[in-house]
């Protein structure tokens, strides 16, 4: 007998004998498929909750603005929370030539991340871990407008924290 459960993004394939879990196979959007021997019932629905409750918050396109404050020593600061699989604020708003302070938070209990930026030509170039339960401070001047990329380059059992969505936009304006 085989038993399917699906969400956006994952499906979940399970080959089931008798009460006994045989063969899991999991399936993602991009066609990666993850094997898993004999698991507990357990750890199965533990798995089948976060397909289908967990996940689908991190795949929405919604993007969250911020525009970073200056504060009396010229230093623009913004907060952003670090969660599984997300930014939050994931667009920020800040001034070209002005030095700028992201406080990272990361509300994770298990997870790492890292805040990854790769715009030297524009006075960003940042790859700083973001241990799980920590805040992280980085700092950077941007030297040229536009809109740059920022990520988390982890990757876990279900692939890419980017492709999961974990990826904003720091937009430096005049």
């Amino acid at each position: 007998m085989e038993c399917c459960v699906k969400n956006s993004y994952y499906n979940l394939r399970l080959g089931i004998s008798d009460i006994c879990f045989k063969k899991i196979e999991l399936i993602d959007q991009v066609g990666n498929t993850y094997e898993f021997g004999r698991i507990s019932f357990f750890v199965l629905a533990a798995l089948i909750s976060t397909i289908i409750n967990g996940f689908t918050s991190a795949f929405t396109d919604e993007s969250k603005l911020a525009e970073a404050r200056i504060s009396q020593d010229g230093i623009q600061r913004a907060e952003i929370i670090v969660d599984s699989y997300g930014f939050e604020p994931n667009h920020i708003l800040v001034v070209v030539g002005k030095p700028v302070e992201l406080d990272l938070r990361s509300v994770t209990s298990v997870i790492p991340h890292n805040f990854s930026i790769d715009h030297p030509e524009a006075g960003m170039d940042i790859d700083q871990n973001i241990p799980h339960g920590k805040d992280v401070k980085v700092t950077f001047v941007p030297t040229k407008t536009g809109s740059y990329e920022f990520y988390c380059d982890k990757k876990g059992l279900f692939g890419s924290h980017r492709k999961k969505g974990m990826e904003g936009i720091i937009e430096v304006k005049e």
